[in-house]
């Protein structure tokens, strides 16, 4: 069983940045594939980036150039760099983990956190 917590959320300037952590525990979190979705009032969730094996990462094509997704195997987390945030970017951020999940369907993921809150006024 796996823990997820993540941290980090919370209100910035439309080209402000934000750093937000999850926090895993209970796992083998090297062997994850660490995946970042967001989902913001009356839309769905949507894949934001993805960490795996090998150090690949894939991103959303909104998101590519702005936001980088990162881990550290040691304290098991990852990490997701926001920068030159915008308004749309607004929603809670959530972090999945699955051992093979299909990266953009999270439905694939077994895993997740409570989300955190990101709030990007212009």
């Amino acid at each position: 069983q796996v823990q997820l917590v993540e941290s980090g959320g919370g209100l910035v300037q439309a080209g402000g940045s934000l750093r937000l952590s999850c926090a895993a525990s209970g796992g083998a979190f090297s062997a994850y594939t660490m995946g970042w979705f967001r989902q913001a009032p009356g839309k769905e969730r949507e894949f934001v980036a993805a960490s795996w094996i090998g150090g690949y990462t894939s991103y959303a094509d909104s998101v590519k150039g702005r936001f980088t997704i990162s881990r550290d195997n040691a304290k098991n987390t990852v990490y997701l760099q926001l920068n030159s945030l915008k308004p749309e970017d607004t929603a809670v951020y959530t972090c999945a983990a699955d051992r093979a999940p299909r990266l953009r369907d999270p439905s694939s993921y077994h895993y997740w956190g409570q989300g955190t809150q990101v709030t990007v006024s212009s």
